[in-house]
């Protein structure tokens, strides 16, 4: 009896510390699993905006082409009788708390793309579809530029 005193304290720190970490190595493997679900999340809203603002391109009279001068025109553009939707919410930054995306203006104070605020240090590094590839390597999503370029068409 007198070998027995004592064990289930040990015992009870042993399990304390094998519970505890096996808890970070789950809240490391779920922290890793939401960010690259903003990731992933990322690409769908930047890409949804960035359609929307190539339909409100294409939309534009083809000697007038223009990029719309906020975000809030691509929900609902008053240039048309009727309402015209090139957007169909107001989808904010996943990476960052304030949902606030970066803008990239054509120099005619119009809007040809977005970007997110975040400094943070993306999850890809490579990989990327083609029209993406220029995001290889960058330090942070801040440098991944979601921009609508017209395509040049040449005369046949």
């Amino acid at each position: 009896m007198n070998g027995e005193k004592g064990f289930t304290y040990p015992a009870a720190l042993a399990l304390i510390i094998v519970v505890s970490i096996s808890l970070m190595v789950v809240q490391k493997q779920w922290s890793t699993m939401v960010k690259r679900e903003k990731e992933r999340e990322l690409f769908f809203r930047a890409g949804q905006i960035i359609d929307g603002i190539e339909s409100f391109y294409k939309s534009s009279s083809k000697d007038s082409q223009q990029y719309p001068r906020s975000l809030k025109l691509l929900l609902k553009d008053n240039r048309f009788q009727g309402v015209k939707r090139h957007l169909r919410k107001n989808y904010k930054d996943p990476m960052t708390k304030q949902g606030e995306w970066g803008i990239i203006y054509d120099g005619k104070g119009g809007i040809k793309g977005v970007f997110s605020k975040s400094k943070d240090e993306p999850m890809k590094k490579g990989n990327f579809p083609k029209i993406y590839k220029s995001f290889e390597k960058k330090k942070n999503y801040y440098d991944w530029k979601f921009v609508y370029e017209p395509k040049k068409e040449t005369a046949s």
